[in-house]
């Protein structure tokens, strides 16, 4: 009979497993990756609409996202799907949205992102 102290390692099969998993996780991050940073695209565009001197109505808001949005390449969401209500002394932008991802033969990755600001109303 082995001791304990004789084994040493991992199994071929042990190591086919980490692998597998280690190679899943880096699919899952390389393909989820770049609708994040179109998210932090989105959310830092409508968080600079907060510091402007304020806004008339919305389709200034919706002309000012429409250039950041162009220069950030910005693809996922239109300014048209931006929803703006009237709250108070100010305007409600909403930037809800879903992205899906195809990862391999049926299976995808569906992320939901919500942002919402307060913009100042003239």
């Amino acid at each position: 009979m082995h001791s304990l102290h004789q084994q040493k390692g991992v199994t071929a099969i042990g190591w086919l497993i980490i692998l597998g998993l280690i190679g899943f996780f880096a699919l899952l991050t390389l393909k989820m990756l770049p609708s994040y940073l179109e998210y932090y695209k989105i959310a830092s565009t409508l968080e600079t609409m907060t510091k402007d001197s304020g806004f008339e109505n919305p389709a200034e808001i919706r002309d000012k996202a429409e250039r950041r949005f162009d220069i950030s390449y910005v693809h996922s969401i239109t300014p048209k799907d931006l929803q703006i209500k009237s709250y108070g002394q100010s305007w409600l932008v909403t930037a809800k949205y879903e992205s899906r991802v195809h990862l391999f033969y049926n299976v995808s990755v569906v992320m939901n992102f919500n942002k919402e600001v307060k913009v100042k109303r003239i």
